[in-house]
């Protein structure tokens, strides 16, 4: 049943999402780009070393990890709230599976940060193997997302 929303906020709900999901990937190659800094860290020796640790890149990629998180599963829910809203139901197909099987690889991802921190290196492995998974799927996301948008503008 469609809530009884304004057309008008209906209409621009439609862009929230996907200027959300945009900004996060952007965010997301940056926490690839810091991650790749934290390994870098732990493997310098002498000034290099230093140098990278000045950076306090694991610092910046833990907390960018947890904005990730954080961005991608309100993200997620509201993408699907405003896809109810507008239509009285979800359309499920690949968009909407890939995006929900994002947010449960990036809450994984996520978990194991404990376990890197305890120094478990298949945690590590797996992180960065999820992580880089993720990254696949948000461009491919991306592009299935692009799609979506211009057949809502195309009914405008």
């Amino acid at each position: 049943m469609p809530m009884d929303i304004p057309e008008s906020i209906k209409t621009w709900l439609n862009f929230v999402h996907p200027v959300l999901m945009w900004l996060l990937l952007a965010l997301t190659l940056y926490a690839l780009y810091s991650g790749i800094q934290v390994r870098r860290t732990r493997s310098a020796e002498g000034e290099t070393k230093k140098e990278l640790v000045k950076g306090k890149f694991r610092i910046k990629h833990y907390q960018i990890g947890s904005i990730l998180l954080a961005t991608m599963v309100f993200g997620t829910i509201g993408g699907m709230a405003v896809t109810y809203i507008n239509n009285g139901k979800l359309f499920v197909g690949p968009h909407l599976l890939v995006g929900l099987g994002m947010t449960g690889l990036i809450a994984t991802s996520a978990a194991l940060a404990p376990l890197m921190q305890n120094g478990r290196d298949w945690a590590r492995y797996t992180h960065i193997t999820l992580n880089v998974t993720l990254v696949g799927l948000f461009g491919w996301q991306a592009v299935t997302g692009m799609e979506i948008i211009l057949r809502i503008i195309s009914k405008l």
